[in-house]
């Protein structure tokens, strides 16, 4: 029961507002409603039966799911319709309208569920009755919440606020009360809207992962909707319940206890509403005190060894998890359905003897590639191409499709007969300078599953070997790939060279720093023929399709320049209505922090130290594993990903071989991390240099770039210079800077690659950049709580070190604060880096090797990370001066932050 005495007590003016829904039937939230379940399976992402048939366009069969959730008790039914290969705007108002001609299922009141504004206001427009919008956050600022929510009213909707914001999704107590409190005075104050049509979703995350941080997932959430139903009132509170018992998929008997003994507690606090499964909740009362007594002690966190107990208890559970047995009925089927199976599945144990019978079966060896596995792998590829494989798993087709024909080879040439002829030849290379490749990697190995022929150049690739390269090996299409600043002008260097030397190849562009924008306005512009960015691994085998294919070629690539045309169009004009204010304007309305009050704490230990001997384990419980799933194009929150509907058992499979991977180069030191830190007196001088110093003689400077962005009155045009003591404060301030970096990486991914498995070169590239970030965050910890000192007393998780809550910053040239790469130059004088760790710069500035990560400490309690913005003409002109170099050089480093681009 929902605590009602509290409840009466929440409204300012002493009297309750409810929340009034409506369908044909009205729904009315009051303090005598019980829980209303939200039916959940008329969203794409939350059905493969859904999703498949409104792609199919079999809205009528679509309609009977929406009907069996009205008639399985479902009081609201959300109805989602983002998916990238159907038209979401059309599909919902047309499933909308045949709703609303089904008087037994549209009597129920309807959520409209999407992440892009133009469908929800879609639906809005021709959803019957009063419904719920799902969802708005502060994920995106203030203006465009306040935005969507006043729209929202004025359709006269309900919405649910999940605890999201600027910063990221809330997963403490803390975190998710701040929010919503945040939310709601902005929706009630601001916006006015009603506060009884406001739900809040405050996050339902796994319990018992074997992680620490992780133990107050369930308890954090039942408080925080005491706190926001006690305290902000007329709100509802709902969320999705399946989430914490994510850990003990397939034991069904410990998740229906989990879900009870959750919504048994969070009920209690007030959550009134949510998206549950009946099938998987069992009755509270019904529950065997011996499991409930252990989900309980889980749940609510109640004894240090809970999630051990649950887990050595759940094999006693009648319906657990029974030990798998490895499934080989696949190995009855067909040499042909065999070697598909192989190579859908990854699997490559039987893939020689599968190879074999084939051979032997066939007129000529090349008959198996061209026949058995391109079959196979046209599988993978129409299969990737509908959603239904995910990179990882085509990374590890590629592992056991290589082993196939590396097997076949030697047949081949035995008989001298004519390999297969591929269907295009791609030239891919990562630019001069620049030493990142997973990316490229990653493409090149999906482009080979679908029979391209890959010449890969690796990386830091002069534009001279590319242009020589190309014409040599007659390729058709030429992909480039960089991940810092300068790399964007070397593409643009090499469209140039190709347009004079009469070049007619495709030009693809990709990698972490390219854009549209950059494409469109730099690159496109000096090429004549195709150039096209290409923003994920997944869209590169349609693109290089539509450009090779001799029929659509020219209408493609017509519509191509086109594209580009409208777009840069739009950009340039978009760029001109910002507004900027002079360098000296912008000094004038620096960040003011108060040097007689801000507390200024001299570090324990000043100097330049060298860390060598650290072992990877340290390590661990650092690593933030959002990035690594990007980097195999898995998007979603850690641990959420996991549990995710659509690539969740991937992410997991995923997540699984890079633990197996991380144990081995633990246990065996494959990698050696190395690091060099120090710390220095330092002082702001001549407004935007920090002058380092030892015993008061300047040994370094350090030079700052600031905002130049228009901003309101009273909001500062920042640089990091604002956060060190001016000299004419007669106060000694103090700055740190660092490098660390993971060594072997790419010897072990060459070791790999040797083997023919590319799957396992990738992962092991991507997790030594995790390990270089962990580095990073450990030393950062490290030099706060010890080197330094002025946060000695700091007890963060994990989770806080990712959301940087800590105390100071630590920003790296040729990021959004410090943009300019050319202060590399000045840390790894400063610190020898090259000389005592051995990290080198390239002649682009990229670290070598690509595992490694450096920057500035800055440990002021006000210092915050920003970005810098663009920036006028007269601050680079200014920013050449002090540097001492030519404004031309200047405007190579910096040109992506220039107002005039």
């Amino acid at each position: 029961m929902i605590d009602k005495t509290n409840n009466q007590q929440l409204s300012t003016n002493n009297q309750r507002k409810f929340m009034k829904l409506s369908g044909l039937e009205p729904l009315v939230l009051n303090e005598n409603s019980n829980f209303i379940n939200v039916g959940e399976r008329t969203n794409v992402a939350g059905s493969r039966k859904f999703l498949r048939l409104i792609k199919e366009e079999k809205f009528d069969e679509a309609l009977d799911i929406a009907r069996h959730q009205v008639d399985g008790g479902a009081q609201i039914i959300d109805i989602n319709m983002d998916d990238g290969l159907i038209d979401g705007k059309e599909s919902m108002v047309r499933f909308l309208n045949l709703i609303a001609a089904e008087p037994d299922i549209c009597r129920v009141p309807i959520m409209i569920d999407s992440s892009k504004w133009e469908i929800i206001e879609a639906g809005l427009k021709v959803v019957q009755g009063k419904c719920v919008v799902n969802s708005i956050s502060l994920k995106e600022g203030e203006d465009k919440f306040i935005w969507e929510a006043k729209q929202i009213k004025r359709y006269g909707a309900a919405v649910i606020v999940m605890a999201f914001d600027e910063v990221g999704q809330a997963d403490t107590y803390e975190r998710r009360i701040e929010i919503c409190e945040r939310s709601y005075r902005i929706l009630v104050d601001k916006v006015g809207f009603p506060s009884e049509d406001i739900i809040f979703d405050l996050n339902i995350f796994p319990v018992a992962t074997g992680m620490e941080e992780h133990r107050r997932n369930a308890i954090d959430f039942i408080e925080a909707t005491r706190w926001v139903r006690e305290n902000l009132p007329n709100v509802s509170v709902s969320g999705g319940v399946s989430n914490v018992s994510f850990s003990f998929r397939g034991n069904d008997g410990v998740r229906e206890a989990m879900h009870s003994v959750f919504l048994y507690y969070a009920i209690q606090a007030g959550m009134n509403m949510g998206i549950v499964n009946p099938a998987l909740l069992e009755v509270y009362d019904d529950i065997p005190k011996d499991l409930l007594e252990h989900v309980e002690d889980v749940i609510l966190d109640r004894r240090d060894d809970a999630t051990e107990r649950l887990l050595d208890f759940a094999e006693t559970v009648k319906g657990s998890k029974t030990e798998k047995k490895l499934d080989l009925s696949w190995r009855e089927n067909s040499v042909q359905e065999r070697i598909t199976h192989a190579l859908v599945k990854g699997i490559d144990a039987f893939i020689i003897e599968d190879v074999e019978q084939a051979r032997l079966e066939a007129e000529k060896p090349i008959d198996v590639i061209e026949g058995h596995l391109m079959i196979g792998m046209n599988v993978v590829g129409d299969l990737f191409g509908a959603g239904k494989m995910f990179l990882p798993q085509v990374v590890k087709s590629a592992r056991v499709m290589k082993k196939a024909v590396a097997y076949l080879n030697p047949f081949i040439e035995a008989e001298k007969t004519d390999k297969q002829e591929p269907v295009g030849k791609i030239l891919m290379a990562t630019v001069k300078g620049d030493v990142h490749d997973i990316g490229k990697n990653i493409v090149s190995v999906v482009l080979a599953c679908n029979n391209y022929e890959i010449v890969d150049l690796g990386v830091m690739v002069p534009p001279e070997k590319i242009i020589e390269t190309a014409i040599k090996e007659r390729v058709d299409a030429i992909g480039l790939s960089g991940l810092i600043t300068p790399s964007l002008d070397e593409m643009v260097y090499l469209a140039k060279e190709m347009q004079r030397q009469n070049f007619e190849l495709p030009l693809l562009i990709g990698g972490a720093t390219t854009s549209k924008a950059h494409t469109a306005v730099k690159i496109d512009t000096q090429y004549e023929n195709a150039v096209v960015h290409v923003n994920d691994a997944s869209r590169a085998v349609t693109v290089v399709g539509d450009l090779l294919n001799k029929k659509t070629a020219h209408e493609y690539t017509a519509k191509l320049k086109r594209d580009y045309d409208e777009f840069r169009e739009k950009f340039l004009k978009r760029g001109k209505e910002k507004s900027y204010v002079s360098i000296s304007e912008a000094r004038n309305k620096k960040y003011k922090i108060d040097w007689e009050t801000s507390p200024i704490v001299k570090p324990k230990e000043l100097g330049v130290q060298v860390l060598k001997q650290l072992s990877l384990k340290e390590l661990l419980p650092y690593i933030d594993w959002k990035p690594f799933f990007i980097s195999w194009d898995l998007h979603g929150k850690f641990p959420d990903i996991l549990t995710d509907d659509v690539v969740g058992e991937q992410a997991t499979q995923l997540y699984e071989d890079a633990q197996k991977v991380v144990k081995e180069v633990v246990a065996k030191q494959l990698l050696k991390p190395k690091a060099v830190f120090g710390l220095f007196e330092a002082n702001t001088v001549n407004d935007d240099d920090i002058s380092i110093q030892k015993k008061g003689k300047e040994i370094a400077v350090f030079r700052t770039l600031r905002q130049q962005l228009k901003k309101r009155d009273g909001v500062p045009n920042i640089a990091l210079a604002d956060f060190i003591a001016p000299q004419e404060t007669g106060k000694t301030d103090y700055m740190g800077a660092f490098c660390v970096a993971i060594f072997g990486a790419q010897e072990l991914a060459d070791s790999y690659k040797a083997k023919e498995d590319d799957y396992n070169a990738i992962m092991v590239q991507a997790i030594a950049d995790r390990f270089a970030e962990a580095f990073a965050e450990y030393l950062h910890m490290q030099v706060r709580t010890k080197h330094w000192g002025y946060a000695a007393n700091e007890n963060l998780s994990n989770e806080e070190l990712i959301k940087e809550s800590y105390k100071g910053i630590r920003p790296a040239p040729g990021y959004p604060a410090c943009p300019d790469h050319l202060e590399k130059e000045t840390i790894w004088e400063l610190l020898e880096v090259e000389k005592l760790i051995g990290v080198t710069l390239t002649e682009s500035l990229a670290m070598w090797p690509a595992a490694a990560v450096s920057g500035y400490y800055f440990g002021n309690p006000e210092a915050k990370y920003m970005g810098l913005g663009k920036i006028t003409d007269d601050q680079l002109t200014d920013y050449a001066t002090r540097k001492g170099i030519t404004k031309d050089k200047a405007r190579k480093w910096l040109h992506p932050n220039l107002a005039e681009q």
